[in-house]
């Protein structure tokens, strides 16, 4: 196989030759994309590696820690240099610059610290007042129970005398002929036809 001579030095007679020659080298190299695949290949089919499940989870942590260290300590010694140059640059304004960052970082940590304390208060008396409507509503609660239980027990009093009035009425052995010839002197016909109100509409006399 012939290829263009293109790394090596040529003399300078060869560019005296005319541009209508091609100037080749029989040199050995690599097949070309034409060529047929090799007959000692036409089988071999090409299997990647197999990976192990836990060693890729565990290189895939190991590439996320280190890329997350490179990030850091490139970021670190970005933040370093630039530091660098600028207090080269600024030279004396960087300190006082410093003082006023550290004045002004004084001033808000004493704004945050008094307005932590008073949140906080604010934050007791929510808490207060909550505490105090929770009380108040676990006693209405409890009057509302009792009255309840009060108006259930006047309740089952009523029920209780009414039934002792109704077995004043109550057929005993004592009043048992007494109330037989009541029975018999004062006959009632239960044989009666009413209306859609309700009303006796016709009732059949006794013989």
């Amino acid at each position: 196989m012939f290829q263009v001579a293109v790394r090596f030095p040529t003399p300078l007679c060869r560019f005296l030759i005319p541009r209508a020659s091609v100037l080749v080298e029989p040199v050995r190299g690599r097949k070309t994309r034409a060529d047929p695949k090799a007959k000692s290949k036409m089988g071999r089919l090409k299997v990647p590696p197999p990976v192990d499940p836990v060693e890729m989870v565990v290189l895939k942590e190991r590439f996320t820690h280190y890329d997350l260290i490179v990030r850091a300590l490139r970021f670190e010694f970005k933040e370093e240099v630039m530091r660098g140059r600028y207090e080269q640059e600024v030279g004396s304004l960087a300190e006082e610059r410093a003082k006023q960052e550290a004045e002004e970082h004084r001033a808000l940590m004493a704004w945050n610290d008094a307005e932590n304390l008073r949140l906080r208060k604010l934050r007791e008396e929510r808490v207060m007042k909550q505490l105090e409507e929770a009380e108040l509503k676990r006693a209405e609660r409890i009057f509302q129970k009792e009255k309840e239980i009060e108006s259930f027990l006047m309740e089952k009093e009523q029920e209780i005398l009414q039934l002792q009035e109704e077995a004043k009425t109550f057929i005993t052995l004592e009043n048992l002929d007494q109330r037989i010839e009541e029975a018999l002197d004062n006959p009632k016909s239960y044989n009666f036809a009413i209306d859609k109100e309700g009303r006796v509409v016709k009732r059949t006399v006794l013989q």
